[in-house]
């Protein structure tokens, strides 16, 4: 089934936990009724092997098994976004992974390396692209300090039709809209807490960690900004900030450990997270997402 991927774009790019077995290994089928719930409410994409996803902490062929199980899970419901990264050739062969799962789009982490030239990072686009046979891309910016000038780059390479715009600086934001390509969707990459100031300046639609336990909320806060109802949007955020929260606390070492222990209270146990990540919740932060799951009515 096509699908439009501008549209889903301005939509919520909704980030699925990977879920492990008791033996520790990825077991995906446990995605099946998270995903039904999700697309049922409305979230109009969905992402695997992103940071919510544990990206880092999966094996390359794990991550791969993660798309295509994914893609198998979703069957041309909606649109699929592919997470890929690390190592040039390691992202390359879970691009092409991805290709031949079905995902509509990949979402190319910024490398980690500890030396990232701007150039060199074009460069492994560029290659990452063409492993997949010419996939559309969503450019994942985690670190603005390539500048203006390093993401206009970026966003000339052919088949760039997104930025996951995760760094808390709308100015900049504003900036690299004006200087890049106007066909390009600027998606809000810090949730639904950071999506009314990026929506101020140009961005649409937001990525989201809590459509994996209240897609709800999530869509009713992205109706609101998209119809300008910042006041609105606001509220809706204020009633689900407890959550996003938790998730950072432990210097965001917590983020998926909130979802996984909300997961778990909602009865849909998807196991631990991986080190080094912080596993399990706090007693206090365990009180506070139970309140959160209460007042709610999500328990």
């Amino acid at each position: 089934m096509a699908h439009d991927l501008d549209t889903a774009l301005a939509g919520i790019s909704g980030i699925l936990v990977t879920p492990y077995d008791e033996a520790g290994d990825i077991a995906p089928a446990k995605l099946a009724p998270i995903l039904d719930r999700a697309l049922g409410a409305g979230v109009h994409m969905a992402v695997v092997n992103g940071n919510t996803g544990e990206f880092y902490a999966l094996t390359t062929d794990e991550a791969c098994t993660m798309v295509r199980e994914v893609a198998g899970l979703i069957d041309g419901r909606a649109p699929l976004l592919a997470g890929v990264g690390r190592g040039i050739r390691d992202a390359c062969r879970l691009a092409k992974a991805s290709a031949d799962a079905g995902a509509t789009a990949l979402m190319i982490h910024q490398p980690p390396d500890p030396f990232v030239a701007p150039r060199g990072t074009v460069d492994y686009v560029k290659a990452v692209s063409d492993a997949s046979g010419g996939l559309p891309i969503m450019l994942y910016l985690r670190n603005d300090a390539i500048g203006t000038k390093g993401i206009e780059a970026l966003c000339a390479l052919p088949g760039v039709k997104g930025v996951k715009w995760a760094t808390p600086n709308p100015l900049r934001l504003a900036e690299a809209i004006a200087a890049c390509d106007p066909s390009i969707t600027w998606v809000g990459g810090l949730a639904e807490v950071w999506a009314p100031p990026f929506y101020a300046v140009g961005a649409r639609g937001f990525t989201s960690g809590l459509i994996n336990v209240w897609p709800e909320r999530s869509m009713a806060i992205h109706a609101a900004l998209e119809a300008s109802d910042y006041g609105k949007a606001r509220e809706l955020i204020a009633g689900m900030r407890a959550f996003e929260d938790i998730r950072a606390e432990e210097l965001n070492g917590t983020n998926v450990t909130g979802v996984k222990a909300a997961l778990q209270a909602l009865g849909q146990d998807c196991g631990p997270t991986r080190p080094p990540s912080a596993w399990p919740l706090t007693e206090a932060q365990q009180a506070k997402m139970r309140d959160f799951l209460a007042k709610n009515g999500l328990i």
